[in-house]
């Protein structure tokens, strides 16, 4: 199965952090086909603290499928969520939260996250959220 990990699961991750994304994070990597968004990569690489933490990221992102996120279709449907959960009185704090959920919906692909901008997206606009043992 194809999954989107979010930047809020890969920094769970990469920091050891043992939560339940933490775990959910090492069992996907080994269980199932982890895409790599690259505005999520561009993300997890600007919070690197030096050069040499961004380069062992840069080797360990290798084994991942990585896609363009954005294009102008994905745009117009982002900005069509924002509209619609703005007016149910939620407001997404991130424009690449937007972009990652209005691609996972659209491309039907799981999400791996521990970001409350998402819940929105769940509960209105039919984003699947990953869960251990799916």
């Amino acid at each position: 199965m194809n999954l989107v990990a979010d930047t809020s699961a890969w920094i769970e991750f990469v920091r050891g952090t043992g939560s339940r994304i933490d775990q959910s994070m090492a069992f996907v990597i080994d269980n199932h086909r982890v895409l790599l968004p690259d505005l999520v990569y561009h993300e997890v690489l600007r919070g690197m603290p030096s050069e040499i933490e961004a380069r062992k990221m840069i080797l360990r992102f290798k084994p991942f499928v990585d896609f363009q996120l954005c294009n102008m279709f994905i745009a117009e449907k982002a900005a069509a969520h924002y509209r619609f959960l703005r007016s149910k009185g939620i407001t997404v704090r991130g424009t690449v939260d937007l972009l990652i959920a209005t691609w996972c919906i659209e491309n039907d692909v799981p999400l791996l996250h521990s970001d409350r901008d998402y819940v929105g997206f769940e509960e209105h606009l039919g984003l699947k959220c990953w869960a251990l043992g799916m």
